[in-house]
């Protein structure tokens, strides 16, 4: 699994290595910050379909849940089954591959590999944050992880929801940065999850608002 992940990282940065060269006026700024960051639940904001891609081709050892419908297309699903991705749903179909993910990811996550996410759960077309699905939380409290708080701007400039070609004609900077890490009480009997998605949310929108 672990090969497989390094396989697709290469990829992607190999991808974006291509589009530093043949989209000149498209600049990239990565926080070292980011590529820093080691077994975590990170949470992202998401603009762009290159979202995940992006993220992917920094972070070797790497998982991330994927749409559920996209492992049941021929040949991808095989490749998101061998690299460990997460469905986003279990249906009868899917249901194996859900248990047995779960049953080794607190391992992998605690070896190194970070866990990502978009608690959005879709593509914001206005740019605003909008409401975070619990998901990533529950996996961050039963792994007992930090979650690392990352905000992606104007990668809708370049790949816009709604159409299918690159806007390299636009000068533009893609940048990724590091917004902050919590390493919650998990054992606090005080600890509500629905507390901490509030305060990871309003971390998120405050960098948002101030980029």
């Amino acid at each position: 699994m672990a090969i497989w992940q390094t396989l697709n990282h290469f990829f992607y940065r190999s991808f974006f290595q291509l589009c530093r060269l043949l989209m000149p006026r498209q600049r990239w700024q990565i926080d070292p910050m980011v590529k820093a960051v080691r077994a975590s639940v990170i949470v992202c904001n998401h603009l762009s379909y290159i979202d995940p891609i992006l993220l992917i081709s920094l972070f070797a050892r790497h998982t991330t849940i994927v749409k559920a419908r996209l492992f049941r297309i021929p040949i991808f699903g095989l490749m998101l089954r061998l690299t460990g991705y997460i469905p986003s749903a279990a249906d009868r179909q899917l249901a194996g591959v859900m248990v047995a993910r779960m049953e080794t990811l607190c391992a992998d996550l605690a070896g190194g590999a970070n866990l990502i996410v978009f608690p959005e759960g879709t593509r914001s077309r206005d740019g605003a944050i909008g409401p975070f699905n619990a998901g990533a939380f529950k996996i961050a409290r039963r792994c007992r992880l930090p979650i690392q708080v990352i905000l992606i701007r104007n990668s809708q400039r370049l790949f816009t929801p709604g159409r299918f070609l690159f806007n390299t004609l636009s000068a533009n900077t893609i940048s990724v940065v590091a917004v902050g890490r919590i390493m919650p009480d998990y054992d606090d009997p005080a600890f509500s999850l629905s507390r901490l998605i509030h305060e990871v949310r309003e971390r998120m929108v405050m960098a948002a608002e101030t980029a």
